[in-house]
């Protein structure tokens, strides 16, 4: 979901208000989609937050800092060079397009001042950010050669060129009744929406929409069933969504349903959905940034390579278990070939070598005369068939108990991977993906060198705080499970794990207070919604005093032994978790 060109128009206003002029202090790219530049205004700092994830590209002025990796990507730095220090002029949409671009003044070489333009292009999966000069291309996030694009380029020395005009009307610059003669000369048979659409320069879905419910149409009305009344009422409609959009405080809003996902948004209030819950903000910078909070459009540097790293891991460690079990449900049959063995010394001296592909023989250790079919080799002799015989059965023999003792190394490795899935679902910093990212290389998962301590912010684990003010922490990865119920919890502090089921330690401060039932089923919820069974009913959560925990030692990080456990079959109620989990403030 992102934002229409007709409702970028008041963004691009209110960023030219509350940053032109300003001098560009600092650029950062917190990670691979995203750019940060720290400005400069008399008396106070903003943060311009461009984004180009394809779920929610945007552009805002920001509130939250977000964390950087120690070492800028190449982007970053031709960032740095071409525009920091520099004076923002002003920013302009290209017509109601989903194109911003803004203007930096810099000194250049002989005291001469250049005009460079950063370019953002906010277009869904197109979406990239491109720095020109003089009609060149300087550089871009997302370089897109002949291999990605027949149609258009974007290479650093490209010219860079803004798409043509498209042939619909401007709704801030076209007459009204121009613009509703173009929705009625449009094909009868095409839908209201469409028409819009077709007419209305820079709208998306969402203003056609909204439109079409001020004018009490349905969106998918043909226009041969329009009479003069309803053009009347959709030309009042379309001033009406043309005056929003023209306020000088707009009143953005953003409608998600009761899952929290987003169904529109737009810088102007909207209609069109009466059963979903609307939020409202003060600015379109705000509404963008609580859009990019919802959708997750923000990943931490790493992340999805080690999500996708441990998925391929776990699907490799998954087929090998079921080609263990094969081999293990064919070392069973190991007693047959000594059968066959102990029948072909009985029987060898009654059938000739190399003559019969299989032998029917009275099985010896039948007790009612059955016969046995034995198949041979008839490039050995019987006497060598017998000892091929035997020396499948002691190898099958030592298999058994091989491949028992690799079946469990491979179960272990597919808990301890499900186990570092759940952590990189918890992780929410830097210093987090850090201590994963070692994990990883420590287990063998990563040929990369261990990441030592930088300005990363530390890691710390969740904490909250029961309604009787018993405190609850909660380990975010492997490392910091370790950490809190070997080193931080004390003896008689009450620990909490979900059942042969990966997830996040728990420790209950309780000191060994008695647990009021209030704290130890809501601890028991955390510790199900923070594990692999987030979501699930009835989920087996294990408790017992920390006294009662051991790592072994060698073991793999996240990984103990714990006896005098009690269980709870616990089904998460997430209303109810929602304030206990809005308390961490990391």
């Amino acid at each position: 979901m992102s934002l229409d060109g007709f409702s970028m128009r008041p963004l691009v206003q209110e960023l030219n208000n509350a940053l032109a002029g300003g001098r560009i202090d600092k650029i950062t790219q917190p990670n691979k989609q995203s750019i940060v530049l720290s400005i400069r205004q008399p008396g106070h700092n903003q943060q311009l937050h461009i984004s180009i994830n394809s779920q929610n590209p945007a552009a805002h002025l920001m509130a939250k800092t977000l964390e950087n990796p120690p070492e800028p990507p190449v982007f970053c730095m031709v960032l740095r060079k071409q525009l920091e220090t520099g004076r923002i002029a002003g920013f302009r949409q290209h017509g109601l397009d989903r194109i911003i671009l803004m203007d930096v003044d810099s000194i250049a070489a002989g005291g001469r001042i250049v005009t460079k333009t950063l370019v953002m292009e906010l277009m869904g999966k197109y979406s990239n950010i491109i720095l020109v000069q003089d009609g060149t291309i300087i550089d871009a996030l997302r370089k897109i050669g002949t291999n990605s694009s027949r149609v258009r380029t974007v290479l650093p020395g490209d010219n860079y060129e803004l798409p043509p005009g498209q042939d619909k009307l401007d709704l801030f610059t076209s007459p009204l009744p121009e613009v509703m003669e173009r929705i009625r000369n449009t094909d009868s048979e095409e839908r209201l929406d469409k028409a819009i659409l077709g007419a209305c320069m820079g709208f998306g879905p969402v203003s056609a929409k909204e439109t079409c419910f001020g004018a009490g149409l349905a969106p998918s009305t043909r226009l041969h069933e329009l009479e003069d009344v309803d053009y009347d009422a959709l030309s009042a409609a379309l001033a009406e969504i043309r005056d929003a959009a023209q306020e000088e405080h707009p009143q953005p809003v953003i409608l998600m349903d009761q899952n929290q996902k987003i169904l529109a948004m737009a810088s102007f209030p909207l209609h069109y959905l009466p059963q979903a819950v609307t939020l409202e903000f003060p600015t379109v910078s705000a509404m963008l940034e609580k859009a990019s909070a919802l959708s997750g459009s923000y990943v931490l540097p790493d992340k999805d390579r080690f999500k996708k790293l441990v998925k391929n891991e776990l699907h490799r460690a998954e087929n090998k278990l079921v080609k263990l079990d094969e081999e293990i449900a064919a070392a069973e049959n190991a007693e047959e070939y000594k059968i066959r063995g102990d029948n072909l010394m009985t029987y060898q001296y009654q059938y000739n070598d190399h003559e019969d592909a299989e032998i029917t023989v009275v099985n010896i250790y039948s007790e009612t005369g059955e016969e046995i079919t034995i198949p041979l080799d008839q490039r050995f002799t019987i006497i060598q068939n017998m000892q091929l015989c035997y020396k499948k059965y002691d190898k099958l023999k030592r298999a058994q108990e091989l491949l028992q003792v690799q079946r469990q190394e491979c179960e272990a490795a597919i808990a301890y991977l499900e186990s570092i899935e759940a952590s990189l679902l918890a992780s929410s910093s830097l210093g987090e993906i850090a201590e994963i990212h070692n994990e990883l290389v420590e287990g063998g998962y990563l040929r990369e060198k261990l990441k030592r301590k930088n300005n990363d912010k530390p890691s710390h684990p969740f904490r909250f705080t029961a309604p009787d003010g018993t405190q609850i922490l909660v380990g975010k990865n492997n490392y910091q499970n370790d950490k809190l119920t070997c080193k931080t919890a004390s003896f008689n502090d009450t620990w909490f794990h979900t059942q042969n089921i990966p997830g996040s330690h728990v420790i209950l401060r309780n000191g060994g207070e008695e647990i009021s039932e209030e704290t130890l089923l809501l601890t028991a919820q955390i510790a199900a919604h923070f594990s692999k069974a987030q979501g699930s009913s009835k989920v087996p959560v294990d408790y017992t005093e920390i006294r009662y925990v051991k790592k072994p030692s060698g073991s793999k990080p996240g990984f103990v032994i714990f006896t005098n456990q009690k269980t709870l079959y616990i089904t998460p109620d997430e209303q109810e978790l929602a304030p206990i989990l809005a308390q961490d403030s990391q």
